[in-house]
């Protein structure tokens, strides 16, 4: 029983630097990334925030039509499209 008891706990030894050795490989495997992912979690955050907030949107698109009028129907169309876009990611 006692060797037993010796072997699963050099085998849990030899597992825990295993895994400790994954997570750093896995760390510097993932280091060139971090900045990307960063930028593409920060978008999609802003499209949560635009989905739980329409009116915001559409306040926004208002006050830059009232700014310019000519470009109005574009940033109405645009500011549509991203709110359907933040209703289907919900």
């Amino acid at each position: 029983m006692n060797q037993k008891l010796t072997q699963l706990a050099e085998r849990r030894r030899r597992l825990v630097a295993q895994a400790a050795a994954q997570r750093t490989a896995l760390a510097h495997n993932v280091e060139p990334w971090r900045s990307r992912l960063a930028l593409v979690d920060q978008g999609v955050a802003v499209f949560r925030f635009i989905g739980r907030h329409p009116a915001l949107m559409v306040g926004a698109a208002l006050v830059l039509a009232a700014l310019r009028p000519r470009g109005a129907g574009k940033w109405l169309q645009r500011s549509w499209l991203v709110w359907q876009i933040g209703r289907r990611l919900r």
